[in-house]
């Protein structure tokens, strides 16, 4: 099992930083897109391969991203239109969801109903702080990709 803590640091302007293991050593490294539309995401190893590539879908008026994985899968993330509380299709991921996906407390299962990860949101910190506990380490770069999506819809929808 890996852990890692994934602290909100998205802006809207382009950036770096760093996804820590719960030892505190660097495992991913994201680069944003300055003015640049669509608007990007690039998510590196610590050796500098690129893990995946997130993109959210420009002049739509809904939220919604592209998750392209460095091994050729990709999934979708898509916000509904909904009046009383936010809902979201992913789809492609090849993973079922149990838990409150966009409260962040969340596991995700794979098609045997093993566990493959759980992510949480932590309370009383400064800035948004996701605990990311990955069980089958095929999966890490899947669940960080997907924890930094959802990440980036939930600070948009808190800057508006």
């Amino acid at each position: 099992m890996k852990t890692y803590l994934v602290k909100q640091k998205f802006r809207l302007g382009g950036e770096r930083f760093d996804i820590k293991n719960d030892l505190g050593m660097v495992e991913y490294q994201v680069e944003g897109s300055f003015l640049k539309i669509p608007k990007t995401f690039t998510v590196f190893d610590v050796e500098g391969q690129k893990v995946s590539h997130i993109t959210k879908k420009p002049f739509s008026l809904l939220p919604q991203f592209t998750v392209e994985l460095a091994d050729g899968s990709s999934f979708f993330i898509r916000k509904k239109l909904t009046l009383l509380r936010d809902k979201y299709d992913i789809s492609n991921l090849g993973l079922r969801i149990e838990g409150n996906i966009w409260d962040l407390d969340f596991k995700l299962l794979d098609d045997r109903d093993q566990l493959v990860a759980e992510i949480s949101k932590q309370v009383f910190t400064l800035t948004s702080t996701y605990q990311v506990s990955v069980y089958e380490e095929e999966y890490a770069n899947l669940v960080i990709s997907l924890c930094l999506a959802i990440d980036y819809v939930e600070m948009m929808e808190n800057g508006s």
